[in-house]
């Protein structure tokens, strides 16, 4: 048990730039005071020693804002980061090593007894906010942004984003141009745990942004043929259709999204 606080405590380091000493880390985390409490818990609910679990849980609640529940299994060196408002459910298994900011739900979607907490693998990290509900899997590596609520599996490497959530896949072994700024965008918006960056991507706007463009082509491919048809002597087309552009979307907020979509259709090495 010893060996788990020295390994704790030196992956508040890796983890946390503001981390100056192992004192401060001991005194004024209260996520690694939950998480040593829960170890205490949880060893006394696997006793059968329920009612003395739940008042050491409700104990570390009051003590620290972050109630988990004694029955939840938790990996090594888990940090749970400010941590307030942060729940974590009876079934909900984490991996060694995840990373869950303040106001995290690790939740159920049903009342029927069983597995119906969500399991979170190794290096998974979960952004403030973040709603992960019902018996899924978070695999290794993944990333889910701030804010998101999440009611689907997230495969290994991924980062999920929005409400619902919706998957940006990680491939590592992708060596083009493209893959590896696809997979710097998806690091970056993991590990943004407060989603005040001005460049994270949203698949919904970029998606909007694509099927934009591709009206565009149409009405253009369109126009071609209406030219062709009048000078073969048709009489056709002859209004001209309304133009659509990113601008027209300026009151909804995405419009930059929908103008950088678009330069991303046209040239592939962005």
């Amino acid at each position: 048990m010893f060996s788990d606080f020295r390994d704790d405590i030196k992956s508040v380091f890796h983890r946390d730039p503001a981390a100056k000493s192992s004192i401060e880390v001991i005194l004024n985390y209260p996520g690694l005071h939950a998480v040593w409490i829960h170890r205490i818990s949880h060893k006394l609910w696997l006793k059968k020693l329920g009612w003395l679990a739940r008042i050491l849980s409700t104990f570390a609640r009051f003590l620290t804002g972050i109630e988990i529940h004694p029955g939840a299994s938790l990996g090594r060196r888990v940090f749970i980061d400010h941590g307030m408002g942060v729940v974590i459910g009876e079934t909900a298994v984490l991996g060694d090593d995840v990373t869950l900011y303040h106001g995290v739900t690790l939740g159920g979607t049903t009342w029927n007894k069983g597995k119906r907490h969500p399991t979170l693998k190794n290096n998974a990290v979960v952004g403030a906010g973040a709603k992960i509900l019902g018996p899924i899997t978070i695999g290794e590596n993944a990333r889910v942004g701030s804010n998101s609520v999440v009611v689907k599996d997230v495969p290994d490497d991924a980062t999920c984003v929005g409400i619902p959530g919706r998957i940006i896949q990680m491939q590592k072994k992708q060596g083009s141009q493209n893959g590896s700024k696809r997979i710097e965008i998806a690091k970056k918006y993991g590990f943004d745990a407060y989603a005040v960056a001005e460049d994270n991507p949203d698949p919904v706007a970029n998606a909007m942004g694509l099927l934009l463009e591709h009206v565009h082509l149409m009405d253009k491919k369109v126009e071609e043929m209406c030219g062709v048809i009048q000078s073969l002597g048709g009489d056709v087309c002859t209004d001209s259709l309304p133009h659509i552009s990113a601008e027209d979307f300026e009151k909804t907020g995405i419009s930059p999204v929908l103008k950088k979509a678009q330069v991303e259709a046209f040239d592939p090495h962005i």
